[in-house]
């Protein structure tokens, strides 16, 4: 049943002495040109390119970058009828197919206002649609017809940033992750620390590459990871606390289970996510699993006892090679192009509270950290946390980092420790979770605490800034809009080892 496409490239050799140049040419909705080289000689000296080489190569002026912004009408769900959330699950996603139809004729406009009111008619009809459902079984938030209309917003922090980089590490909980192999350890601590450099360039031959179909990354949003200052935090362990950690081994995705679905937020609708996803564990995971779906499905996972669903947008190198969805929904078609990169690691952690004991997880509970749609949503919900291997006590949380030569790159995800005992689900996905305080590392009231999740994921990619995660077409690729998806689909008995192992101090896989 699995709506699976696999990808035709291949991950890149690692051969020590490879030597790859080429540019991805990043055209902006302004009309200017940015020229970003992609790749570096392996076999240089690692070391940050003189200024002269990292600054970005624009052409057209003071013309920037923009992209629509339009209220995110999911995020003022926090209640939604039982029987109502199918119906408005698809209005909200009919609400992203707009977005990005919009955002295609947008990108070819000569004059970009002339979108806002063709998309505002749009978008009128299905507000209230989603209203209408609301109120046959209950009362919808006012002023939802308010959310109709759309603006442009300028690419401002992006193109041209220099110094002062945010480097702050949105993942909450505080819990240690341990860095594995070595590397530095990290924690969900929620610093804002400052970046005290600017995103570097990688120098070298400027050939001709494919971007991201025009629409970013671009060299504002790369920092060069030796710039951030250390900014990593997490909460005093108290007596009590549970100090176990269970690891769970799912593999990598070398089988190539993707697909543009999120059934999470969009169960039913093909394409939901408008952009492709990585999937381990779980292998029935598409936008049409049901539950009994996922409790019958394979798994890649080394504990049979596991079959959650693990899933986030994939990442792509910007070096002209393109996967077989080029011309496919969540690939080309939303403006997702490149090669996807097989992480090189993945690992899957669940942590236990610094303040106490946890409880087992429900089964089928439902966790989305992060926000993909952050970059005009703005930063609230927003979870990335970007370093490479041998500096993740330095995260960013809107810039992708350029790391040195031996070094590699590291996403990580701290998802909400803290449930509210009742529900597997909420109508905006986040009210049923929470996150511990970032100082006391206690949950808030009302809420318990279980087993956190913390996902790493390391990719071996040529230092530079010449990647980006796949994104909605209007987010514009950027770090801040990274995203995890995480459905439990433990055996029960498992679940409850897993919070005993926690509980009892002990480190279980």
């Amino acid at each position: 049943m699995g709506r699976t496409s696999r990808r035709t490239s291949r991950k890149r050799s690692k051969l020590a002495g490879r030597a790859i140049a080429a540019s991805a040419a990043l055209i902006l909705g302004g009309g200017g040109l940015v020229a970003v080289n992609v790749y570096a000689n392996a076999e240089d000296g690692g070391g940050p390119p003189p200024e002269s080489q990292v600054q970005n190569q624009a052409q057209g002026g003071d013309q920037q970058a923009t992209t629509i912004s339009c209220p995110d009408v999911g995020n003022q769900l926090p209640e939604v009828p039982e029987g109502a959330r199918a119906e408005v699950d698809r209005e909200l996603a009919t609400l992203d197919s707009q977005i990005t139809d919009a955002y295609a004729r947008f990108a070819e406009a000569e004059d970009k206002n002339s979108v806002l009111g063709p998309l505002e008619e749009q978008r009128r009809p299905t507000i209230e649609n989603i209203r209408s459902a609301i109120d046959r079984g209950g009362q919808a938030p006012e002023n939802l017809g308010g959310m109709a209309p759309c603006t442009l917003r300028a690419d401002d922090d992006g193109r041209g940033q220099q110094g002062g980089q945010q480097g702050g590490d949105q993942g909450q909980g505080g819990q240690d992750q341990g860095g594995g192999n070595g590397e530095q350890g990290q924690d969900g601590g929620q610093d804002q620390g400052q970046g005290d450099g600017q995103g570097d360039g990688q120098g070298g031959d400027q050939g001709q590459g494919q971007g991201q179909a025009g629409n970013g990354p671009e060299a504002g949003d790369f920092v060069d990871i030796k710039s951030v200052r250390p900014n990593v935090q997490k909460p005093r362990t108290q007596r009590g606390a549970s100090r176990g950690t269970f690891t769970t081994n799912c593999g990598t995705n070398k089988n190539g289970k993707f697909n543009p679905d999120n059934v999470i937020v969009a169960p039913g609708v093909s394409n939901g996510a408008h952009h492709m996803h990585d999937y381990v564990g779980n292998q029935e995971t598409d936008a049409f699993s049901g539950d009994d779906d996922l409790a019958n499905g394979d798994t890649s996972c080394r504990n049979r006892g596991d079959k959650s669903t693990y899933y986030w947008p994939v990442l792509r190198l910007q070096n002209g090679n393109d996967e077989n969805d080029a011309d496919a929904d969540g690939g080309g078609r939303d403006k997702n192009v490149g090669e996807i990169q097989t992480p090189d690691q993945v690992t899957l952690k669940f942590v236990g509270s610094p303040v106490g004991k946890v409880t087992a997880m429900p089964r089928f509970l439902r966790i989305i950290t992060g926000d993909a749609k952050a970059f005009t949503n703005g930063d609230a919900n927003a979870n990335a946390s970007w370093s490479c291997t041998g500096f993740e006590n330095r995260q960013l949380k809107d810039k992708y980092p350029i790391c040195p030569r031996g070094s590699k790159v590291v996403r990580t995800f701290n998802f909400q420790s803290c449930w509210d005992g009742q529900n597997t689900d909420s109508a905006n996905h986040r009210t049923h979770v929470a996150f511990a305080d970032q100082r006391s590392g206690r949950c808030p009231q009302g809420f318990r605490a279980i087993p956190q999740l913390v996902q790493r994921v390391v990719y071996d990619v040529p230092p530079g800034p010449g990647f980006a995660v796949d994104s909605f077409p209007e987010q514009l690729h950027k770090p801040i809009t990274d995203h995890g998806d995480f459905i439990n689909v433990f055996d029960e008995r498992l679940m409850q080892r897993v919070a005993k192992c926690i509980n009892g101090n002990r480190r279980c896989a």
